[in-house]
């Protein structure tokens, strides 16, 4: 009870901030400020450990909150020297399989957009940014399984024009997500967290911002 309440709570936020420097105060309310959730990730049962910790890095750097890791067949944990510090910053949401994950964007309001080079699909400068997406990478060997790509909404693709099919799946997510959170950022759709949003992520970031934060936040409660 008493963790949960302290996700909303604006004097714990002002509590915490004693603990870091202004900088670091500035930084994560400059940050926030191009953070969003209208396009969300979601990774199917990718076995390489560094490509599930790059993509988890590219949506940091791009702007992407949350993650979403589909571990039906291989268990996993980040590689923090690849992710180099991200997983403190985006949000990641584990599923045991894929029709769990599914269900639960479709009932947070978005559509299911299967990446993949080799169907009918619609190239990444046509994509429609409206609609809120979760965009889906699947195996470095095969791609997004058949269950996937049956229920998606709608399908994108990279232009390529070389002989090689396709890219690895950090790279081809890196240029997805920079080309789409660009865009988004220079339209007028409301992309932006939502005030609650932002002061939670702000009290997030702030508690991985400080070494002692058990101790820090016992003594928050006890005076409170």
């Amino acid at each position: 009870m008493e963790k949960f309440r302290l996700h909303n709570d604006e004097a714990y936020l002002k509590y915490l901030e004693e603990f870091i420097t202004e900088n670091r105060k500035m930084r994560i309310e400059e940050v926030l400020k191009y953070r969003t959730k209208h396009f969300c990730i979601a990774l199917e049962d990718v076995y390489q450990l560094h490509n599930t910790s790059a993509v988890m890095r590219s949506c940091e750097v791009f702007g992407i909150q949350d993650l979403h890791v589909i571990e039906e067949r291989y268990g996993k944990k980040i590689d923090k020297e690849i992710a180099m510090g991200a997983e403190k910053w985006v949000d990641i949401h584990r599923h045991g399989n894929h029709q769990s994950c599914i269900e639960h964007l479709r009932k947070n309001g978005y559509q299911i957009v299967a990446t993949t080079p080799h169907i009918e699909a619609n190239y990444l400068e046509n994509f429609d940014i409206q609609k809120p997406a979760a965009l889906f990478f699947g195996t470095e060997k095969t791609g997004l399984s058949e269950e996937v790509m049956q229920q998606a909404d709608s399908f994108l693709k990279i232009p390529m024009v070389g002989f090689t099919e396709s890219l690895n799946i950090s790279v081809s997510a890196a240029i997805i997500i920079q080309n789409l959170t660009n865009r988004l950022r220079n339209s007028e759709i409301n992309w932006e967290l939502t005030s609650e949003e932002i002061l939670n992520k702000k009290i997030d970031w702030t508690r991985n911002s400080i070494k002692d934060i058990e101790f820090i936040t016992e003594q928050y409660l006890l005076k409170n």
